[in-house]
């Protein structure tokens, strides 16, 4: 079995499958409020700072780039044993199809993760499934 947990206030969540059915899940869930402004810093890259800043509507998109990396670590580490920091995965959103794309910058067994979004009740909420054993 593989497996993902996350939780937050007022919100738990898990996600189960087969390991013959997939490699890796990550789940995250955060609630839809902006980050604190001295946490983006810490969580995005460059060029990840341009893209938000590019994005419009009512969406906390920082707080939605922060869970997706926080996905794509938690379906990562299963598969590697290692840490993947915040500056070592750049993330792409494509707000139409909501989704994201995460690349590794470090040695990866994967070249990138692919997840999904939603932004319901008041909570921002991201998922990653690595289909096959890289």
């Amino acid at each position: 079995m593989v497996g993902s947990i996350t939780h937050c206030a007022g919100y738990r969540a898990a996600a189960v499958a087969r390991a013959g059915d997939i490699a890796s899940v990550g789940i995250d869930g955060e609630p839809h409020a902006a980050l604190p402004p001295e946490v983006v810093p810490g969580v995005t890259l460059p060029a990840e700072r341009e893209m938000l800043a590019g994005l419009g509507g009512d969406l906390h998109w920082d707080r939605l780039l922060f869970s997706a990396k926080e996905s794509i670590y938690k379906a990562w580490f299963p598969l590697t044993e290692r840490w993947l920091g915040f500056d070592e995965c750049v993330l792409t959103i494509d707000p139409a199809a909501r989704t994201f794309t995460g690349r590794p910058l470090v040695d990866s067994p994967l070249p990138e993760f692919h997840g999904r979004f939603t932004v319901e009740h008041d909570l921002v909420l991201t998922a990653v499934t690595v289909g096959s054993r890289p």
